[in-house]
């Protein structure tokens, strides 16, 4: 999660945008509806980052009671890459991950740590997938 916060931060910082205060939340859909319902009355919010996509799935229902278009007032992108995303609606823009990559490489990090006599852990970063889809767009001028 952590890492999630400093991957939007740094982007946003790097591109010269404003950098919002970040809404700590559950990540369930129910959160992402309620936080989404707060920012969907701001017309100043053209694009909300959700650090999961069923918090995303919540946004996007607030926003759409709201009346604000998704993408065309608000863009709206999730993280995880979750099957399901392809088929809401709209079609959640998502980050992806490798999760069974994840996964062969941590069992391989364990396997080593049991087998090795004090080896240092070594830190594990996979590089993850922007899917693009019709949740997002350019933002209006």
């Amino acid at each position: 999660a952590v890492e999630r916060v400093d991957g939007w931060r740094d982007t946003l910082y790097a591109a010269g945008a404003v950098v919002p205060p970040v809404r700590p939340q559950a990540w369930n859909a129910r959160s992402g509806y309620e936080q989404g319902a707060r920012l969907a009355t701001d017309p100043t919010v053209t694009a909300i980052f959700c650090a999961n996509d069923q918090i995303a799935l919540g946004v996007l229902r607030a926003l759409h009671e709201a009346g604000r278009r998704v993408p065309e007032d608000v863009s709206v992108v999730g993280f995880d890459g979750m099957p399901d995303s392809e088929y809401f609606l709209p079609p959640l823009t998502t980050v992806r991950q490798d999760f069974g990559e994840l996964g062969r490489r941590s069992i391989d990090m364990l396997l080593g740590k049991i087998e090795s006599t004090g080896q240092p852990t070594e830190h594990m970063l996979l590089s993850p997938e922007l899917v693009r889809r019709a949740s997002s767009s350019r933002p209006r001028a």
